[in-house]
């Protein structure tokens, strides 16, 4: 079914009414169902009864990932267009940088269980619009708070909707969604990274014109948002499940410690690169160009997606497995062409070979941990995953930021930080090789 399909005729979703048995509607393409109750009208009568068939409400779903972690990426390639204008140190880049993680991990602790009780729909709407926001306080900036200003704003939208998001292409396709849950995350981080390159380099108003795209993009996917079908059935405890807490259901906190430190070391690398990927590739290549800047992060991210597809059909640990070789490989490679002589063709042949381990790990991490889980815990469950993730890629980067400046500058905390990465990524392997011997005994 195309993704442009029109609306059609759907008996509606309840959103205030006492919850009833949930139905499964089969529609016309093969294997797609939307679980949930049946209930009276939307409340807004201008839309009557009239709804998004559930693959065009999967497919606006994964766009809203894609878009979310395309904003976050966008002003990678701009950081040294603000620091030239500003005048701030390699420091506050990764402040800035960092900061937008640490919102995150402090929206997905607060508010990452909120869905599961009120519904999908209201979380994704306000954090859209709180996007939109973002993208106009980005497009009037005019110093470093601005800028601090907007990336905690964006964090904070992006971790309160990161496990609505997750759960809700779950909750229309589990398997289907499972993927795209794995996919979507470096599909958009490389799509910001590289669109806000091109919008920079080669029209006018760099720093304006990459927000203001990003702007309508979030505005349309809100008004798309209200004409989906809600997924879940609204639950009580609301104001409880906003109490910060860092919980695990019990089926899954196996599977989760097994995950964890692919997670930590996928996530590790795309937080180098986001921070110190623009100033690595300028002192590697000597170019000023700002495409080059985003191109490192998309070329890491961009085959980090290309793999989940790729290895969709394979085992979750057979994926983790060759995500730690392929971290250990690449990240390897891209330290020998930093450090001898600054080899542009060896930096980006070891980017993409470390960005095909950042998929796999990532995606054999989802595909471990979330099946595990019930739907009523899918958005809980999916935050905790994304709050490791954004632990691991903010706090090093602004460590790193840190040594930049006092230890030994770029290239040499570029080397500590990706040896730190192959140590974390041979972890995860032996790991993995430990729990395959303990199953053996």
């Amino acid at each position: 079914m195309s993704l442009h399909a029109p609306l059609v005729e759907d008996a509606p979703l309840v959103e205030d009414a006492p919850p009833v048995k949930a139905a499964r509607r089969p529609l016309a393409d093969a294997g797609w169902t939307l679980t949930g109750p049946v209930t009276p009208p939307h409340p807004l009568p201008w839309l009557g009864s009239r709804r998004l068939p559930t693959p065009v409400a999967f497919g606006l779903l994964a766009s809203l990932m894609v878009s979310f972690l395309a904003a976050s990426s966008a002003p990678t390639p701009l950081y040294s267009t603000y620091q030239a204008a500003w005048g701030f140190t390699p420091i506050t880049t990764t402040m800035v940088f960092g900061v937008y993680a640490l919102a995150v991990l402090a929206a997905l602790l607060t508010f990452g269980k909120l869905s599961d009780h009120v519904g999908r729909r209201p979380i994704l709407i306000t954090a859209a619009l709180l996007q939109a926001v973002a993208m106009i306080v980005f497009s009037t900036a005019g110093g470093v708070p601005e800028l601090l200003l907007a990336r905690i704003i964006q964090g904070l939208a992006t971790g309160a909707a990161a496990g609505a998001i997750g759960a809700a292409l779950l909750d229309l396709n589990p398997t289907r969604g499972t993927i795209a849950n794995a996919v979507a995350a470096p599909a958009g981080t490389g799509t910001g990274s590289l669109l806000a390159g091109l919008l920079v380099q080669y029209l006018p108003a760099p720093t304006h014109t990459v927000y203001y795209v990003l702007l309508t993009i979030f505005v349309v996917q809100a008004v798309g948002v209200v004409l989906m079908h809600e997924t879940v059935t609204k639950r009580p405890g609301a104001l409880a499940s906003l109490a910060p807490e860092f919980t695990i259901p019990s089926a899954a906190r196996r599977p989760m410690l097994a995950a964890a430190p692919a997670l930590v070391a996928a996530w590790a690398l795309a937080g180098l690169y986001g921070a110190l990927g623009p100033a690595l590739v300028r002192s590697v290549t000597g170019s000023q160009n700002l495409l080059l800047g985003g191109l490192s992060l998309f070329a890491l991210a961009a085959s980090g997606a290309l793999t989940v597809l790729l290895t969709r059909g394979a085992g979750p640990r057979s994926v983790m497995t060759y995500g730690g070789f392929a971290l250990l490989v690449g990240v390897g490679l891209t330290l020998v062409s930093v450090s001898g002589g600054g080899s542009t063709l060896g930096f980006f042949l070891g980017t993409v070979i470390a960005g095909t381990g950042f998929g796999a790990g990532f995606q054999g991490a989802i595909r471990t941990v979330v099946p595990t889980a019930a739907a009523h815990e899918r958005a809980g469950l999916l935050s905790v995953v994304y709050s490791i993730s954004y632990l691991a890629m903010g706090l090093p980067a602004v460590i790193a930021g840190f040594l930049v400046v006092h230890d030994g500058g770029l290239l040499r905390t570029a080397r500590e930080y990706g040896a730190g990465v192959m140590i974390l990524a041979a972890l995860s392997l032996l790991g993995l090789a430990r729990r395959d011997k303990a199953a053996a005994a």
